[in-house]
């Protein structure tokens, strides 16, 4: 741990000059990610004492934990563990981010929402629905290879996710 505050810490001075945040992730979250791969049954949860130690070492803005995401598509439903969500934001009092949201069940979503993650990542349901998307129009045009065609199509998909993420997130009108 020692090593990721001497690195961070005089990061965290160039990084408030600059007016940015910073976010840090600790736990393993399973699933792949940046061609890293971590099984589930080897993911861990984050455990209060970790998280406010690499908190306070760090000095990290917003707070990735471990609390049952994988990243990419889930084998089975995830059971998110919202009561330790809670002891860790009310430990480390900052916003906390959850990696691996996509396809979290909406109603763990709210609650964890709720329990004071601010930050939530879906790539998989952005990249499932722009995929969706290009493959709609090649059934319907399967001659259409004008790029922008195929293009726009995934586009109007994915942004049909991103709506639909915007009002689950609470987030509808706050731009």
């Amino acid at each position: 741990m020692k090593t990721i505050s001497v690195l961070l810490k005089p990061y965290a001075k160039l990084r408030y000059a600059l007016g940015l945040g910073s976010e840090g992730e600790i736990g393993k979250i399973g699933g792949t990610e940046d061609d890293i791969t971590v099984d589930e049954k080897d993911a861990m949860i984050t455990t209060v004492a970790e998280a406010l130690d690499f908190s306070e070492r760090t000095g990290v803005d917003y707070l990735a934990v471990s609390i049952g995401t994988a990243h990419g598509i889930y084998k089975t439903t995830p059971q998110l563990k919202l009561d330790r969500l809670t002891e860790i934001k009310e430990a480390v009092k900052k916003p906390i981010v959850l990696h691996g949201g996509s396809g979290v069940p909406d109603d763990q979503v709210v609650e964890a929402i709720k329990r004071g993650v601010a930050k939530i990542n879906v790539d998989t349901e952005l990249r499932q629905g722009f995929i969706t998307g290009v493959q709609a129009h090649w059934a319907d045009n399967p001659t259409d290879y004008i790029l922008a065609d195929v293009m726009n199509s995934g586009i109007e998909s994915m942004k049909k996710v991103v709506q639909q993420k915007i009002r689950l997130f609470g987030s509808n009108g706050k731009a």
